[in-house]
């Protein structure tokens, strides 16, 4: 049950969370391979493929994660975490850290990842940019409580004070 569980989510943590031992490959599919017992074989078969699906290039496979830039770690664990297809992919500020192309690339390969699977994401972000071009809903947390919820666009349209005051700090062009 617990392993079924592990199966259904799928998590970026914010600084990558890779395992320094395993190479890019094995960090790809280090959940499904030990739930489900692959060989492996299977398991390089299944990590190609899931670079394939996010057009990266397979050369980062034989890598270990500090051979590659802090961007592609990012890509690498994205890759990890839609491994096994999950229903819900959390991704914790994915593009914290980034230069704003990287950023951008990062937020191309998110929506990808959650075509991908098919199923659902939560991105915990502090970079509207990013918002405003991956989010379908915001939802605004203040304090522990919901501040504020709607669409992206119902968020720069808002007149809501903490809304305006937490774009204007991060993002001021995003209002103009």
């Amino acid at each position: 049950a617990k392993e079924n569980l592990l199966l259904e989510l799928g998590i970026t943590f914010q600084h990558g969370a890779l395992f320094d031992s395993l190479k890019n490959w094995e960090n790809i599919v280090f959940k499904v391979k030990n739930t489900k017992k692959l060989s492996k074989k299977d398991a390089g078969i299944l990590a190609l493929s899931i670079i394939k699906r996010l057009g990266l290039e397979p050369q980062i496979l034989d890598l270990y994660p500090s051979e590659i830039s802090g961007g592609m770690q990012k890509r690498v664990a994205i890759a990890r975490a839609i491994c096994g297809d999950p229903k819900i992919l959390l991704f914790d500020e994915p593009t914290s850290g980034l230069d704003p192309v990287t950023g951008s690339l990062i937020d191309e390969l998110i929506i990808t990842a959650v075509k991908t699977v098919g199923g659902s994401a939560i991105t915990i972000t502090h970079d509207m940019a990013s918002v405003c071009r991956i989010a379908d809903k915001v939802i605004l947390i203040d304090n522990k409580t919901i501040s504020w919820s709607g669409t992206p666009k119902e968020m720069l349209k808002s007149k809501n004070s903490r809304i305006q005051e937490f774009i204007q700090s991060t993002n001021p062009k995003l209002f103009q």
